[in-house]
């Protein structure tokens, strides 16, 4: 691809969310989401081959839906209150309309089944824009009308999203997929303290990107894309076993690792709201999450799958490949838990 061609798409993907952050009229957050599905569509057919082009199809047929439906709540808003702003006036239907749109977006439950499909067909460095900047902008949307939505409706998708997470990974050999139902996972925890501390939201969403960075850069360097690719690591590059293994645990919320401190800090704020089923709910499919992550770190790091004897020479070669990064993000995703008074807050 041109050089030109692709800084003008990250620009636009970096811009898009930035503008919908940003803005208080709806029309422009509008077009801040455009602009990030627009510029994002070339790259997921970056690779000439079917799956990434189904994969596109649907992800643009989609994201395309998603944008209608908040256009026309949009539009019939100003059509009645006059102003480009959700407002209490604001029809509940409307409103409604609205949230629907940006689980779509979102890949909550239950408008989730693209997600995993989606990010199974398209590259890794594609796959990992998809799952955390992607995300920035239907939050901030949500974080700014959070106290106008029926708190009902908020807590059906969350509980939906962490079921549907919990469940869809466990069958899974695929990372991509792997890593998908996670983020839907993730993203239904978040969904879920939005009415009573969207605070919470944002560290929880702050959290989750700084561990699925690295995540992503452990299976960029080693080229993995399956369970099976990813236990032979122990030949490439011994030392990532460990960090994967810290990582995937941390992704799981097992104290005392970063992961943990939202799972903690929400589980309190919904106990404190009186909401003690969902939590009990949340909970236990936590520990699905949890099991998974776990069978993930024993087919990679307690197994030896069978291999010939050249290729126990790679750890001596040379690895061309550095994640400058890598090492500050696996720390500040498993050892920031002591940090947890300043972040809650």
């Amino acid at each position: 691809m041109n050089p030109i061609t692709i800084l003008i798409i990250y620009f636009s993907i970096f811009m898009g969310p930035m503008i919908t952050m940003v803005s208080s009229n709806m029309m422009l957050t509008w077009v801040g989401l455009e602009m990030s599905l627009l510029a994002i569509t070339p790259l997921l057919t970056n690779k000439k081959n079917p799956r990434s082009i189904e994969a596109a199809t649907k992800y643009f047929i989609t994201q395309a839906t998603a944008s209608m439906m908040l256009l026309f709540a949009i539009t019939l808003n100003y059509k009645q209150l006059g102003t480009w702003t959700f407002q209490q006036e604001t029809n509940n239907i409307l409103l409604n309309i609205t949230l629907i749109s940006l689980s779509m977006k979102l890949g909550l439950a239950p408008f989730h089944y693209w997600l995993p499909e989606v990010t199974q067909g398209i590259s890794l460095p594609t796959g990992l824009i998809l799952l955390t900047w992607q995300k920035i902008a239907p939050i901030s949307i949500m974080f700014q009308i959070y106290h106008l939505m029926n708190p009902t409706v908020i807590l059906t998708l969350a509980t939906m999203s962490i079921f549907m997470g919990a469940w869809g990974g466990l069958n899974q050999t695929q990372a991509r997929k792997i890593m998908a139902y996670s983020s839907i996972s993730h993203m239904g925890w978040m969904l879920a303290i939005l009415p009573y501390n969207p605070n919470l939201t944002l560290t929880n969403l702050l959290i989750y990107i700084i561990l699925t960075i690295p995540m992503f850069m452990i299976l960029l360097t080693n080229n993995s894309t399956t369970i099976n690719s990813i236990s032979l690591m122990w030949n490439k590059t011994p030392a990532m076993l460990m960090i994967t293994t810290a990582l995937l645990l941390s992704l799981g919320g097992l104290p005392p690792l970063t992961g943990f401190l939202p799972k903690w800090a929400i589980i309190t704020e919904l106990l404190k709201n009186n909401c003690t089923i969902m939590t009990t709910l949340m909970a236990m499919m936590a520990l699905l999450n949890l099991f998974f992550y776990t069978r993930l770190i024993y087919s990679t790091s307690l197994t030896m799958f069978p291999t010939n004897n050249n290729s126990k020479m790679l750890p001596y070669q040379e690895n061309n490949k550095h994640n400058l990064m890598l090492s500050t993000l696996v720390n500040l995703g498993t050892l920031t838990l002591p940090l947890a008074p300043q972040l809650v807050i």
